[in-house]
């Protein structure tokens, strides 16, 4: 499970009301092993080349308080080690909104491809 970050909390809040029109619509993957903590503005260790390079994702809505975000990746390289995930506001820098560290890693060799895919799921307080 992901966890939602403090930014992501404030970029929403900041979507809503105008306050930014940036929506978070880029998938980033990571070597990071570091545990997931609200506080997190950043991947550990984020992946920038060998095809596994934060990419727009294909977004969607799926129901009420449901949003997705989709991505493959495909490896240029050997050996490409991936714990962890995150959504941001723009395709460098920008504002993560959530991040996932893997339970195990992940390890790609060239060609290999890997598809992240994100359900974001809101709902009311009971």
């Amino acid at each position: 499970m992901a966890t939602l970050v403090n930014t992501g909390l404030e970029y929403i809040a900041k979507l809503i009301n105008g306050g930014s029109t940036a929506p978070f619509t880029y998938i980033a993957l990571g070597s990071g092993t570091t545990v997931e903590a609200i506080d997190q503005t950043a991947l550990v260790t984020e992946l920038t080349a060998n095809g596994l390079a934060r990419a727009a994702a294909t977004c969607g809505y799926e129901a009420i308080g449901k949003a997705t975000w989709s991505k493959e990746f495909t490896a240029t390289a050997d050996g490409q080690t991936i714990n962890e995930v995150g959504i941001f506001d723009a395709a460098t820098a920008g504002h993560m909104l959530m991040r996932h560290k893997y339970s195990s890693t992940k390890m790609l060799d060239n060609t290999e491809r890997l598809t992240v895919s994100i359900v974001f799921t809101e709902g009311r307080a009971p």
